[in-house]
């Protein structure tokens, strides 16, 4: 038998915090793959508004974009208002034309560096 965790105070102070957010949590320490997705908007920009709300730490800088590891990523969408150019999605809700960001991410995140700080955006953006 498995009994989920809900802290007492979830449903007295609101936190603004999504109503499933202890179930993705529980789902990706299990294994299945929930995790967002940095996608084409971000191409030539790389603002970086969104990596210093990130509570793990799971964003990558690449040399035209970030990327988000998708075994880091906890799914707690804090990035995604973050992102002045709107290029942040939960996998399941990428636009079909930027389906092949999802492995972009996967691949390139382990091979990039890690960024935590707010950096200038890119010359172009």
């Amino acid at each position: 038998m498995r009994v989920a965790f809900v802290p007492a105070w979830k449903n007295q102070i609101d936190l603004g915090l999504p109503d499933n957010l202890f179930d993705r949590f529980r789902t990706k320490k299990e294994g299945m793959e929930m995790t967002h997705v940095v996608t084409q908007p971000c191409v030539g920009c790389r603002y970086t508004d969104c990596v210093v709300v990130c509570p793990v730490e799971c964003f990558y800088e690449g040399e035209k974009m970030l990327y988000i590891h998708p075994d880091e990523c906890i799914d707690c969408e804090a990035c995604v208002a973050e992102c002045p150019v709107e290029a942040i999605f939960h996998e399941d809700n990428v636009p079909a034309e930027w389906q092949s960001y999802i492995a972009m991410n996967a691949e390139q995140a382990p091979q990039s560096k890690v960024i935590t700080e707010k950096k200038k955006p890119l010359v172009d953006s």
